[in-house]
């Protein structure tokens, strides 16, 4: 099947528009595009009509241009004749925002549906889903404008099952300076499916790293996901849920699927190209940190900081996430402190962390990234930064960043996200490298690095 007019639709006809209910689903998709994207957008109402100046055709086969994209939002029993509607005018593609299928006990509605798409070969998204938001290009989501929140485009595609958790963390990347590709919604995932668009987005040139919001796969369905994993340039994260009985339960409810044995689907995907997230924070800090560094480390970890205390807590939360703080040699040691400030130099520690104290300045924070940016011994580099610190200035985020592209070598900042800061951490999110907002994420972002090498 081809996807491209999916995500890269010019013409899009939004099925189900009302001409009496501006909230309804179908109108938002409608107004939101209008105007606002690159496409031809044509609203369909079985009776006809306008919809302020703008046609209203009663069957898309009516539109006087070929369609790429189809949006339906219409009562579920309508939709199969629709589909053959869509197949029958040529219309390429089509994203089903409509529940009420297998998930509300309707598995009729959604086995006649995907007969007839897959006979035509013709790609949907859905059922009950979102369907696809693409930066700049599309957006099927019935969300109104207004209270959406959109991160900027970037290179992490996100494909959920749950359209909220689509929606909460986009709303989490956009805090957090992640750029999105692309942002998918399958809800009940009748025909494409996470393989499909797994292999799609590998070819993909605007996609870096592919993140999944998984509640649960088919039979024998994972173990091709994973295969098809196995070999990807790129970084591949899962969430799931449906991990406790209780969680298994909750899933087939919501989008009929069938969560499985969580201990057999999280041993399989370790020893596979694949990333796990265990909650929502972990899947922004590994997006973020594999948005930025594509190559797999060792996990051997230098870590410098203006506080002790700071460097305790990543020590600590390092060996939680089974990375390695090695002792640094003596000749590093030497190098570290012969190179600091003179004010500096008497009281800082060396070893690893190396802690620079609270009388550091941002040229003893850039000579000692360098030095380990230079070293072997490690393989990539924590920055626990206390902005606060006298010190500092607002530019180390930028001289920093030009320090990790000197060295090509991971460098990942810990600096508290609030406003009076906001400089220091542009200056490093502008230039590509990561910042996390607490010390356990730097280090999340460190053990997403350390992901198995692809074959």
């Amino acid at each position: 099947m081809n996807l491209k007019p999916l995500f890269e639709p010019k013409t899009l006809a939004v099925i189900g528009v009302s001409s009496t209910n501006e909230r309804h689903p179908a109108n938002v998709i409608f107004d939101k595009n209008n105007h606002r994207y690159p496409v031809d957008v044509y609203g369909v109402n079985p009776k006809g009509g306008k919809l302020h100046d703008a046609i209203l055709y009663p069957r898309v086969s009516d539109i006087p241009k070929k369609i790429d994209l189809a949006v339906i939002a219409a009562r579920a029993e309508f939709v199969p004749d629709i589909i053959a509607g869509c197949i029958d005018a040529g219309v390429k593609s089509a994203a089903v925002i409509s529940g009420g299928f297998t998930e509300g006990g309707r598995a009729d509605l959604q086995n006649r549906m995907v007969d007839i798409a897959r006979e035509a070969n013709f790609p949907f998204i859905g059922p009950n889903c979102l369907g696809l938001f693409v930066p700049s290009r599309v957006d099927t989501f019935f969300l109104p404008i207004e209270r959406m929140i959109k991160p900027t485009p970037g290179n992490v595609a996100f494909i959920s099952q749950s359209g909220g958790i689509l929606v909460d963390q986009m709303i989490k990347f956009t805090q957090q300076g992640v750029g999105m590709s692309k942002a998918v919604s399958i809800g009940n995932k009748a025909l494409i499916r996470e393989v499909d668009l797994l292999k799609y987005l590998l070819s993909d040139p605007v996609t870096k790293v592919i993140a999944f919001y998984v509640e649960g796969f088919a039979e024998g369905e994972g173990r091709e996901f994973v295969q098809a994993a196995d070999c990807s340039p790129k970084p591949i994260i899962i969430m799931k849920s449906g991990k406790s009985e209780a969680g298994g339960r909750a899933v087939s409810s919501h989008t009929a699927s069938m969560a499985g044995d969580y201990a057999s689907f999280a041993a399989a995907i370790a020893q596979h190209n694949i990333v796990e997230a265990a909650n929502e924070q972990e899947l922004v800090s590994f997006c973020e940190v594999l948005s930025a560094y594509t190559k797999p480390i060792d996990g051997k970890i230098g870590i410098i900081t203006g506080s002790g205390g700071h460097g305790a807590m990543a020590v600590d939360a390092s060996a939680a996430a089974k990375l390695t703080i090695p002792e640094f040699s003596e000749d590093l040691k030497a190098t570290l402190q012969k190179q600091l400030t003179e004010n500096v130099r008497s009281i800082a520690s060396v070893n690893n962390p190396v802690d620079l104290t609270g009388s550091a300045v941002d040229d003893d924070f850039v000579v000692c990234a360098k030095i380990l940016g230079a070293s072997p011994e490690i393989d990539c580099i924590i920055v626990l930064l206390l902005p606060y610190l006298p010190g500092v200035t607002l530019d180390i985020g930028v001289r920093l960043s030009q320090v990790q592209k000197q060295f090509k070598k991971p460098l990942i900042a810990y600096v508290p996200h609030v406003e009076k800061y906001n400089m220091m951490i542009d200056g490093f999110e502008m230039n590509g490298t990561p910042v996390s907002p607490s010390i356990e994420g730097a280090v999340l972002m460190a053990k997403a690095l350390m992901r198995k090498k692809p074959c």
